[in-house]
């Protein structure tokens, strides 16, 4: 696990070699084991590396193909590299890890060789014969791989913040996306917050040269790529309990001391079960509890670590505590987020306990229909009488409701309401809402609203008549939650969160080879009359009853005492960085705080605390608007 940068000036005469170390010197938390970069007349090349597997010098990077014409920089793991490696007998290898095995495989198979790897990855491959940049990023998106790409240069970098370093990009906010962080509490790829700086998307590659106008491609996508499912239960549940122990026992493969995220749920217990049943030491678990005894799941994390006799690390917090921790926290986030906090907090005190890596639970939910929106989108789908009346005739009725109730409930029925069809690619765009766009104009100088960025990417993906509409229905919501809210905020939030401590996080649920199974699974085999009933019931025997009965909490903090009391200096303060950008409303953003100090059920803390968020990500980073 690292980071890497690299900028590449098509005309040649690259750039000054201090630009390439001011990205690495963004990097160093990514990777405090060692630094590398290369530089010739076109690229420049830099990697911070964070050794996890093959401690040896030799795997340093960047680094170089045998007869010198090639150089890579690599970020992530390659799990099944072993197997890649047998196969590839007409190549010398020098060292015993999988970054070598990353350049050779694209040596042998060229850009074919990303179907064969298993990970989490984003690399570079500069051809010094050809002047070519090859730029390859994972299935599923785990690693972030940023770029600016201009008329005579590309710069890319697992970082942002990094990109902004180099002072050759102004750092000024995108308005369009400034609205979509506002709506959904981050920038959904392959915009982010940064006017002009882009995401390689997950699945993506990249082929850049001097000679031809740049050439993506998409070598995989879960609505092309799934598997259609056994007619039989017993078949299936089989099938995923092969799929995820494999999963789980691939990402075990470490030359450091690993652990788990243990938060005592179903996906997390799952995890530690099977990692317990691969491993024959003690596995070190870490939990967060809280003082608050209404936000704490620790007893049932402890349940689980007794069961498995795992050497389990509690980390109790309080208000105090939690306060110290913010600032700091806060000034390593690459990329503004809601969200993200509470796993800044477990991965520090991970990597305190002598962990370098660990495995989290992340994407069960998404895979095996966790959430209520599996269940409410269907059951909406399912009232025909309701949606066989026209728009107009159905809008009374939500107005109506949003007048009685005022709840974001029932603002977000009443968009619904408003809704052409309750095809998924309408009525998803607002569950996942933060802020209603009437909200949203209060806070910015606009008139009217772009498109919403998740309507965009669900109608692309799983639209009416699209590839997507293969998929099983649920499937097709899982799509629509993997491609937004997991890729775009958990799977962002988790990188940086973990890497600002030096901490590899593995996800064993985003196996591709159990994505693309699972999307292929009818939906009556999967349906969620419990939480994840088709996950819960394969592994039924590894987990008490008490797990997966219990109601579902969730990993969060409580902000909503805190922001009232203690933490309200630091939020009013963030919230008045927001009016130095040109596109804020003051007002607007005066009376949107007074409404959750007075309780409006509307202005809950979670639409207040990505303002929060993002004025401090802007204070601590010199961003203009």
């Amino acid at each position: 696990m690292c980071g890497i940068n690299g900028i590449y000036k098509f005309s040649g005469n690259s750039y000054d070699p201090k630009l390439i170390r001011s990205m690495n010197d963004t990097l160093a938390q990514r990777g405090p084991d060692a630094a590398g970069e290369y530089s010739d007349e076109y690229v420049q090349l830099g990697h911070r590396r964070l050794s996890i597997i093959d401690l040896d010098q030799k795997s340093d990077q960047p680094f170089h193909s045998n007869d010198g014409r090639y150089i890579l920089v690599f970020n992530g793991e390659i799990y099944n590299y072993r197997t890649i490696k047998a196969a590839i007998t007409d190549y010398e290898f020098k060292t015993n890890g999988d970054t070598e095995v990353v350049l050779a495989a694209y040596l042998k198979y060229g850009a074919a060789c990303l179907k064969m790897f298993n990970g989490m990855f984003a690399f570079a491959i500069w051809d010094k014969e050809k002047k070519e940049l090859f730029i390859g990023r994972d299935r599923l998106g785990i690693k972030p791989l940023y770029y600016v790409l201009t008329n005579e240069s590309i710069i890319f970098s697992s970082s942002l913040k990094s990109i902004l370093s180099t002072g050759l990009i102004e750092k000024k906010i995108a308005q369009n996306s400034l609205i979509d962080y506002l709506r959904y509490q981050t920038v959904h790829a392959p915009y982010t917050i940064i006017e002009g700086v882009f995401s390689i998307m997950p699945g993506q590659s990249l082929l850049v040269n001097e000679e031809n106008p740049p050439k993506f491609n998409t070598y995989w996508s879960a609505t092309r790529d799934f598997r259609r499912g056994s007619n039989s239960i017993s078949e299936v549940q089989s099938n995923v309990q092969e799929l995820l122990s494999e999963s789980v026992d691939l990402r075990l493969m470490s030359d450091v001391p690993f652990g788990a995220f243990l938060s005592g749920g179903i996906d997390s217990s799952i995890i530690v079960a099977l990692m317990a049943k691969t491993r024959s030491q003690k596995i070190d678990t870490f939990s967060v509890s809280f003082k608050e005894e209404s936000y704490s799941e620790a007893k049932y994390a402890k349940q689980i670590a007794n069961l498995y006799k795992t050497n389990h690390h509690e980390i109790e917090l309080g208000v105090d505590e939690f306060k110290d921790l913010i600032p700091e926290a806060f000034k390593n986030v690459d990329h503004p987020s809601g969200d993200g906090l509470n796993t800044y907090v477990v991965s520090k005190k991970t990597r305190e306990a002598g962990i370098k890596m660990a495995l989290s639970g992340l994407g069960g939910d998404e895979l095996f229909a966790g959430y209520s929106v599996f269940n409410q989108i269907p059951n909406l789908q399912s009232k025909k009488w309701l949606y066989s009346f026209p728009s107009y005739f159905r809008k009374p009725l939500g107005v109506m409701n949003h007048a009685i109730k005022g709840t974001i409930g029932s603002a977000k029925i009443k968009e619904i309401l408003k809704q052409p069809t309750f095809d998924l690619e309408y009525v998803y765009q607002f569950y996942r809402q933060v802020a209603m766009d009437d909200q949203v104009l209060k806070l910015v100088k606009v008139n009217s609203l772009p498109e919403s960025a998740v309507l965009r990417n669900v109608h692309e993906l799983v639209g009416y008549r699209k590839e997507g509409w293969d998929l099983p229905p649920l499937s097709r919501i899982s799509v629509a939650e993997m491609s937004t809210y997991m890729q775009n905020i958990l799977l962002r939030d988790a990188d940086q969160m973990s890497m600002a401590v030096g901490l590899e996080l593995r996800v064993p649920f985003l196996d591709h080879n159990l994505v693309e199974y699972v999307l292929g699974v009818r939906d009556d085999i999967k349906r969620p009359i419990t939480a994840k009933k088709l996950l819960v019931d394969s592994f039924k025997d590894l987990i008490p009853e008490s797990i997966y009965n219990r109601k579902k909490m969730g990993f969060v903090l409580p902000y909503e005492h805190w922001m009232r009391a203690e933490l309200k200096p630091f939020c009013e303060d963030r919230l008045n960085q927001l009016k130095k950008i040109n596109y804020f409303r003051p007002e607007g953003l005066d009376q949107y705080w007074h409404q959750f100090l007075k309780g409006d059920k509307r202005v809950t803390w979670s639409r207040i605390w990505p303002l929060v968020a993002l004025g401090d990500w802007i204070k601590e980073n010199e961003i203009i608007g």
